[in-house]
């Protein structure tokens, strides 16, 4: 049998469906987008540190409510002799 005749001959299943698809279509979309952002690595060997590159000044959340960065002084002076 055809999936539509299915849907056709059992009505009840259409909202299932539709919950389903959109369901599989949400954590899609939110997986992609979360591979996206820079601060996660796919591939080590061609940007092993890509923390370092992040903007602090750009908000890298769904929602950011009243962010402010400021430099912590002791990672700063950690980074400053490390280098």
């Amino acid at each position: 049998m055809n999936f539509f005749q299915i849907l056709r001959k059992k009505k009840e299943l259409i909202p299932l469906m539709l919950i389903m698809t959109t369901a599989a279509g949400g954590a899609s979309s939110f997986a992609v987008y979360s591979l996206l952002k820079p601060e996660v690595i796919i591939d080590r060997k061609r940007n092993p540190e890509p923390w370092e590159t992040v903007d602090p000044t750009v908000p890298r959340k769904l929602l950011t409510i009243n962010q402010e960065w400021k430099p912590i002084e002791e990672l700063q002076k950690v980074r400053k002799a490390t280098k």
